[in-house]
């Protein structure tokens, strides 16, 4: 519930009375002696969902032109006229689907205060990415998540979907800004930071050592799955925005489908392998566009428009259009998940049939000790080469490398798409291992 307070300017006070009269509202008047052309402060309570059509109301007689109204959160209302309100305007709610959601002028006032000024901004995004490389160099998935509570990522795109609804143009640039800003700062924070640790040595490890480290590895080749981590933040962001209840949990799953991945690409650009993570910038874009649309679409469907009537239209035609830009490359980056998606299914297939048939072919004194297989092409990745490293007793000979190198070539999968390579080299190491395996 909300406690209203209006400044009525000299000659409306009757015409504001008779609104809330006509509303069975309860209502005090005082009179207002500042000298500022006000004739009266009238203060209401109303139910949430009230605070929007009473509003509307109060400036269709022309309140807003000539003063200002002040909303905020009511504890508690004893009254039994504020009852019979609430249970109609509940009703009504209820019936055009749009629940218990705040006032138009409260979302946007709430959108605004999320979107924070430039400095604390990019101060906190920094950090949180220079945390997010941290943990996820260490491979210390608490760091990770630790970085996604100081995130301040879900202001910015909520200002940007609630400026679209309500035809706040300042808002929704705003919002779209701090997003490109946003991602832009984290890549650079994570790959600067990156870089210090990689020259100072304080991480001594190859590329290929980095991308095997589990929180880094995850993220190098997302699948379609990953797409429905934003899109459940962004529609929890909006709903929670909506129904006035805090953001903070869902600005944290906000950051989480954001934080991590832009700092994989910022280690991939410090280690020289910016090809290496590409599936994690097309994972930033898809959740980021996700994010938006989904925030629009809900917005939207609660019935959130411009406060004039006569900007209805505009502000549709531009929902619209924003929704359907969004679809489109969402559409076109998905299909990239996608591909990855089947990429890793392929290559676990490759790997594990691999194993099966080189093992097949050992003698039973002989052991494979490792495969390891490095890939490439672009977006289905396929095996350039195989090493395989066999373990034997050292007073026999290894076994023959023909037949395992020509089982693994017949298993590697054809390259597919514009970037596929071909031509699979098969490296086999033999290990003189005793019985007791050392």
């Amino acid at each position: 519930m909300r406690l209203v307070q209006v400044m009525v300017p000299t000659g409306k006070r009757e015409a504001v009375l008779g609104v809330l009269d006509d509303e069975d509202v309860d209502y005090a008047v005082s009179d207002e002696t500042s000298g500022r052309d006000y004739a009266a402060v009238v203060s209401f309570p109303l139910p949430t969902a009230a605070v929007e059509p009473i509003l509307d109301e109060l400036r269709g007689v022309g309140i807003e032109r000539d003063a200002y109204t002040v909303v905020v959160q009511a504890e508690t209302v004893v009254s039994e006229r504020f009852e019979a309100l609430e249970e109609r305007y509940e009703s009504e709610e209820e019936e055009n689907g749009n629940g218990d959601r705040i006032a138009r002028e409260e979302l946007v006032a709430r959108a605004n205060d999320m979107a924070p000024t430039v400095r604390p901004y990019v101060l906190m995004t920094a950090v949180s990415a220079v945390v997010a490389t941290a943990g996820l160099l260490l491979d210390s998935p608490a760091v990770v998540v630790g970085s996604m509570v100081i995130a301040p990522l879900i202001g910015p795109a909520m200002a940007a979907s609630v400026g679209t609804v309500v035809d706040d143009s300042e808002l929704a640039v705003r919002g779209i800004k701090l997003q490109a800003l946003g991602g832009l700062l984290s890549i650079g924070a994570a790959a600067v930071f990156a870089v210090l640790l990689r020259v100072t040595n304080v991480v001594p490890l190859t590329a290929e050592e980095v991308f095997a480290i589990g929180e880094v590895r995850e993220r190098l080749a997302p699948d379609v799955l990953s797409l429905v981590i934003a899109l459940g933040a962004g529609a929890a962001g909006a709903v929670s925005l909506a129904s006035g209840v805090s953001s903070a949990l869902v600005g944290v799953m906000i950051a989480a489908a954001l934080v991590p991945p832009t700092a994989v690409v910022g280690i991939g650009i410090a280690w020289g392998e910016p090809q290496t993570v590409i599936g994690s910038a097309v994972l930033v874009l898809v959740n980021i566009l996700a994010i938006n649309l989904v925030a629009l679409v809900v917005l939207w469907r609660m019935g959130y428009r411009p406060k004039l009537w006569f900007r209805e239209d505009e502000a549709r035609s531009a929902t619209i259009k924003r929704i359907a830009a969004l679809a489109a490359v969402l559409l076109v980056l998905t299909g990239l998940l996608g591909a990855f998606t089947y990429s890793s299914y392929r290559t676990a297939d490759f790997e594990a049939d691999a194993t099966a048939a080189i093992e097949s072919e050992l003698p039973p004194d002989a052991t494979l000790l490792s495969l390891d297989v490095t890939y490439e092409g672009f977006p289905v990745q396929s095996p350039q080469t195989v090493v395989v490293t066999v373990g034997h007793p050292p007073s026999s000979s290894p076994p023959a490398a023909g037949p395992i190198r020509e089982r693994v070539t017949a298993l590697a999968p054809d390259p597919i798409g514009p970037f596929g390579r071909g031509d699979v080299r098969v490296e086999i190491r033999y290990v003189g291992v005793d019985r007791a395996g050392s």
